[in-house]
């Protein structure tokens, strides 16, 4: 289990993550939702250990470190990869640095995605691009895969085929933490959603505990934001100066 207590980041004055209390066991496919600049990229990027924080977050009980880092692996559009390196290439480098690295899992998704293995990087599409960083992080063999808005540039065909495979590829133990704007895509293949705003957890609930309140996610993230449904035709009011 990843245990966060008591997380806190600031940037400057700003306060991006505040006493974040938070648990991810083995096992599940979580969305983690929020407004831009809510907290979510700061912290996936605090599990990993990519910026300091105040508060403890760690593994099984122990800080997370060169020893098990390897545990978990983060899939962004930011393109962590080697832009020089092939496909191919970037397998045999993770063959060499990760024990539980599964080749039959990174081939059969590189056939899925129809992506070129002897072309570097660098020349693939924005879209292959994330595809292929959504595969090395599914591939490395780590219990907990981050992803932060990995969907970006692909179509809906291509997200939807690809949330039935990871739903048919995912083992018993292999937990998924996705940070995404693409709520109503996802609220059918997720099991827990977790809300942020302005740095702090403001709702945690799983989907069957929506079910049996009777209501679905997007009800739930709006109730829990206080969306006000009439927030556009007042704007539109007040630029015009006519009635909605």
């Amino acid at each position: 289990m990843i245990e966060l207590k008591q997380v806190c980041k600031s940037y400057g004055h700003k306060r991006a993550v505040k006493n974040v209390d938070l648990k991810l066991p083995q096992g599940e496919i979580i969305g983690l939702f929020g407004e831009n600049g809510a907290g979510k990229t700061t912290l996936m990027k605090a599990i990993l250990g990519f910026i300091r924080y105040e508060g403890t977050i760690t593994l099984d009980g122990a800080p997370i470190t060169t020893k098990n880092i390897a545990r978990i692996s983060f899939a962004t559009s930011e393109h962590s990869f080697f832009p020089d390196l092939t496909a191919r290439g970037h397998a045999e480098f993770y063959r060499e640095h990760f024990p539980r690295f599964s080749e039959k899992r990174f081939y059969g998704l590189i056939e899925f995605f129809d992506l070129p293995m002897g072309k570097p990087l660098r020349g693939f599409s924005t879209g292959q691009k994330n595809q292929f960083e959504v595969i090395l992080a599914l591939s490395q063999g780590a219990d907990y895969i981050l992803m932060d808005e990995p969907f970006a540039g692909n179509d809906v065909f291509n997200r939807e085929d690809f949330y039935k495979v990871l739903l048919g590829i995912l083992e018993p133990h292999e937990t998924v933490l996705l940070s995404t704007h693409l709520i109503e895509e996802v609220s059918g293949f997720i099991g827990r959603a977790i809300l942020i705003r302005e740095g702090s957890i403001v709702g945690d609930v799983t989907m069957e505990e929506l079910e049996e309140q009777g209501t679905d996610l997007m009800t739930y993230i709006k109730n829990t934001y206080h969306y006000r449904p009439d927030r556009v035709s007042k704007a539109l009011q007040d630029m015009t100066g006519e009635e909605g």
